[in-house]
């Protein structure tokens, strides 16, 4: 990895990015990890966010939910006027150059992996590094390091002679000021910094330990992303996207946290502040599906094994886990951090745990069908464990629930519920047969097609000529409509789902690429205030019109969503539609669930990409 040491600066450098309220925008973030925690870089060099020793852990750093209590770790040279970052191309090693009046200080951050990306085993040494170099010039940098709940230990390599109270031995980061001071540093110099929580010593005692530390770090991931497989458009964000998913993939267990942060607010300002560092199992059929697309069967193997495993434990599926497959603490608000921008709450555990989400059960055994599509063999006890679940939702599909969207009121009818618990039992058909179960297979089929015929029927309102979002009550529409083709409940060139496709665009269009999952207005969540446009929904518009034979329309509205990235190529969970600034939690697997799941989708329609999952 010579470009560590090389001439080279991380790309065209902008001006530091104006703050509002104290704050940063979110999308001026580079992600970096080791498949067991993941912590925000800004591009000012500042790290705002970080848990250990997991996702779900204390927050030692949590700056962007309280810029002034939060905690961060920051790198300021003196005069800093315009920074620049990227990615070493095909890893998450993060190259930030700042630029300041009198030099430029190159900082590269990672937190450093021994050995083989695998899932199923831990791939992290418990270490975060920062190798700052000076390219030229002489600057006096600070370095600020605070932290707030959890704790680790600072170790400095290099010429640290004037960093008072850093230069011997290791310094304790824990809930108070850590560290606050400055070093002049000259061209050529070279200053290691490792935070480390992991267990014992650190084994990086010099500057050229950090870096050989760091080219590993690099090889490993560069070994890793060349396994991905695809040749479609926008390949180099497709692997980008890949590379993301890795990073919110917790590699010992094969869970995959649907983002890496909790109460980003989807309006600022505004209540809807969640904790997401859990992994749903909403998630996991799409996931699944889209990685193996690409290439990442053993993340999509190891993903399915957790979630099969997580949801027969104790007979009863919910809606989301911890990484260990248990479900999560009580949700709490936080009282002492402000929220980004002044957005509270704060949230820590996620109350959507507690609902009754009927789609599970589709989530879960359409998981189990690519599994065993995929060669594996379903035992007795998983089978009837499956079973079970079927007879859930044959039980189940009439009864209001919370919905995918997980309102915080009382239960409806949702569509989308309705069609995942034909979902549920059309896979227990499909694996049925391939067991040889003819007679069981028979029935879940009848079944199936009772739960369709009466979704169309009663989901469809006449008058306007559409689906809509809950049986029975006209009307209203949501982007969980565009979900149905892609679950196989009803084929996207349909005339009713074209129909439903331009009703959602009409109805829930938020200004060019963009959608609102549902109008709180117009379909109550129990929740007050608005939000922004949620990305996932825009992808699916584009699974729709590719799969419905609009190819052009698609590609136009897939280039749009795909320029939304920001410089490091991630994606939020929303937009605001009148800023374009990223919205709620960041990076959002689902977003780069989606953006991959298009890519492959249209690659298919160009005729390039082969599939390679058969559904």
């Amino acid at each position: 990895m010579r470009y560590v040491l090389g001439g080279q600066t991380a790309g065209r450098s902008v001006p530091v990015g104006a703050t509002v309220d104290g704050y940063p925008p979110i999308a001026d973030h580079g992600l970096i990890g080791d498949g067991g925690t993941a912590a925000l870089v800004g591009t000012d060099g500042t790290i705002r966010w970080l848990c250990l020793p997991r996702f779900d852990g204390p927050a030692l750093f949590a700056a962007l939910l309280d810029a002034e209590r939060g905690g961060q770790w920051l790198l300021r040279p003196a005069g800093l006027r315009e920074v620049a970052q990227h990615y070493l191309p095909g890893t998450a090693v993060l190259a930030t150059d700042l630029h300041a009046d009198a030099g430029v200080v190159r900082v590269i951050d990672a937190m450093i992996v021994d050995g083989p990306l695998d899932s199923g085993r831990e791939s992290g040494t418990g270490e975060l590094v920062r190798l700052v170099t000076v390219v030229h010039g002489e600057v006096d940098l600070r370095i600020g390091l605070t932290g707030r709940q959890g704790t680790a230990r600072l170790h400095t390599t290099g010429p640290v002679d004037g960093l008072t109270g850093a230069s011997r031995g290791p310094l304790q980061v824990d809930g108070r000021t850590a560290l606050d001071a400055t070093i002049r540093l000259r061209a050529g110099d070279r200053l290691g910094l490792v935070l480390r929580w992991g267990a014992g010593p650190t084994r990086l005692q010099t500057v050229d330990d950090v870096v050989d530390a760091l080219e590993r770090t690099t090889a490993a991931w560069r070994e890793w992303s060349d396994r991905l497989d695809f040749h479609g458009p926008r390949a180099e964000l497709v692997r980008r996207s890949a590379i993301t998913l890795k990073l919110c993939d917790h590699h010992a267990s094969g869970a995959l946290v649907a983002a890496p942060t909790s109460s980003l607010p989807e309006a600022i300002g505004g209540e809807r502040n969640w904790d997401y560092r859990f992994t749903w199992v909403r998630d996991a059929a799409y996931t699944v599906y889209a990685l193996r697309r690409i290439g990442m069967v053993a993340e999509s193997d190891a993903f399915l094994s957790w979630v099969l495993r997580a949801c027969v434990r104790d007979g009863q599926p919910r809606v989301l886990y911890t990484l260990d497959g248990t479900p999560p603490a009580p949700e709490r608000i936080d009282p002492e951090l402000a929220g980004y921008r002044r957005s509270a709450p704060v949230r820590w555990g996620n109350a959507a745990a507690d609902q009754i989400q009927h789609d599970v059960y589709g989530e879960i055994l359409d998981c189990a069908y690519q599994w065993a599509r995929a060669g594996n063999q379903i035992d007795d006890l998983r089978w009837a464990s499956l079973t079970t679940l079927g007879e859930a939702a044959e039980l189940n599909w009439r009864t209001p629930d919370h919905g995918i969207w997980e309102i915080r009121e009382a239960g409806r009818p949702f569509t989308y519920s309705v069609a995942m618990c034909q979902v549920a039992v059309d896979r227990l058909a499909r694996l049925a047969g391939m067991r040889g179960r003819a007679a069981e297979a028979g029935r879940w089929r009848r079944l199936a097609e009772t739960i369709r015929g009466a979704l169309l029927a009663e989901a469809w309102d006449p008058a306007a000529g559409h689906l809509t979002e809950h049986l029975g009550q006209p009307g209203t529409v949501d982007a969980g409509l565009l979900a149905l083709p892609l679950r196989r409940v009803i084929e996207a060139s349909d005339p009713r789902m074209v129909a439903t496709v331009e009703a959602v665009h009409h109805r829930l269009g938020a200004g060019g690429d963009l959608l609102y999952r549902y109008l709180p207005d117009e379909s109550p969540d129990g929740l007050a205030g608005h939000e922004g446009a949620f990305l996932l929904c825009s992808f699916w518009w584009v699974d729709n019109l590719v799969l419905s034979g609009r190819r052009e329309r698609a590609e136009e509205l897939f280039d749009r969503l795909c320029d939304r990235a920001n410089h490091v190529g991630l994606l939020p969970e929303q937009i605001d539609p009148g800023t374009g600034a990223f919205l709620g939690n960041f990076p959002q697997a689902f977003s780069h669930i989606g953006l991959i799941s298009s890519a492959v989708n249209l690659a298919r329609a160009r005729g390039g990409e082969p599939e390679r999952t058969p559904r």
